[in-house]
């Protein structure tokens, strides 16, 4: 296979929740493959931080002030970023919250705002970016480990990426005539911000990586970036005949269940 197959030169990709951990790796990885990276986010300083960086190596970047939560707004930065670039190519939908709750204590407020962000905000997001890939394109929903597993107090989590997970399949099914391929990317351990309380107990380090058969948790740095690499393989045309499919990237995790 030429190597060429895995290039994003000129192609327009917008990644939600691009500040920081995970999104801003992808960011990066698609950046590098000569993708025109679109970060979008709510943290304006944030953003603008992440392009100052892409830029500064010679990488195309956009910065876009938008809250997922609100399919409006979605609909007005994806129209700006037309108005710059003319398309959208790709989309990578990976902003996400979570808020460890026991089930009993969940309350409506929590439930919202966990499966507004993760699940509802991701499908209108796909939405608005399938009416603007003329071409078609590429789509990628960052899914979890609990998509497939159950995990104690994490039940909004769960369901989110679990109802993540059907929607992925939902849409590659109606839209592949449309020739927009709908995949899922589902990370296994990795070390963000929003994780590092977990990595700072060196017992519950060692408990979980006897549970990953790799022997290591995944990896964001730049050179070794487990994550972005995998959504750029997504997003190229390299995986032209790939649609439906969610792929875990967990050293192996699921496996040895």
């Amino acid at each position: 296979m030429q190597s060429s197959a895995f290039s994003l030169d000129g192609k327009v990709a917008v990644v939600t929740g691009a500040a920081r951990g995970i999104g801003r790796a992808i960011a990066r990885a698609i950046a590098a493959a000569g993708g025109r990276t679109v970060l979008l986010g709510r943290d304006r300083a944030a953003l603008r931080e992440v392009e100052r960086d892409l830029k500064s190596l010679g990488l195309a970047a956009l910065s876009v002030v938008a809250d997922v939560t609100h399919p409006g707004q979605i609909d007005a930065a994806f129209d700006a970023v037309c108005g710059t670039w003319g398309s959208i190519d790709a989309l990578i939908n990976n902003a996400g919250v979570e808020q460890p709750c026991a089930s009993l204590d969940v309350t409506e407020a929590v439930w919202d705002r966990i499966v507004d962000t993760n699940l509802k905000a991701a499908f209108f997001c796909a939405q608005s970016a399938a009416r603007r890939m003329a071409g078609g394109g590429s789509i990628v929903n960052l899914c979890s480990l609990t998509s497939a597993v159950g995990v104690a107090g994490a039940a909004p989590y769960g369901a989110s990426k679990a109802g993540l997970a059907g929607l992925t399949r939902a849409l590659a099914t109606e839209w592949a005539a449309r020739g927009i391929r709908v995949n899922g990317l589902a990370p296994g351990y990795f070390r963000t911000q929003l994780t590092d309380v977990f990595y700072q107990d060196p017992r519950w380090q060692q408990a979980l990586l006897a549970r990953i058969p790799l022997g290591r948790f995944g990896r964001l740095e730049e050179a070794a970036d487990d994550i972005g690499n995998t959504a750029v393989f997504l997003c190229s045309s390299a995986a032209a005949y790939i649609t439906g499919q969610i792929l875990y990237v967990d050293g192996g995790f699921l496996a040895a269940l």
